[in-house]
């Protein structure tokens, strides 16, 4: 596990995890919400789409 949900599996091939959620909120409307909600991610190895929305609302 590393930043941003990426992942190593035992065979050495990288991999991330994206839900869909986490799409909506990086490419909304509103930049500067999509902006938080980037930020946000950026700081987690494990993704929580619960904190990456409280972010993008501000």
């Amino acid at each position: 596990e590393s930043m941003c949900g990426w992942c190593k599996d035992k065979w050495g091939f990288n991999w991330q995890i994206t839900p869909r959620r986490l799409i909506e909120l990086n490419f909304s409307d509103d930049p500067a919400s999509a902006k938080r909600a980037f930020e946000a991610m950026m700081t987690m190895k494990k993704i929580d789409i619960t904190t990456i929305e409280a972010a993008a609302r501000g």
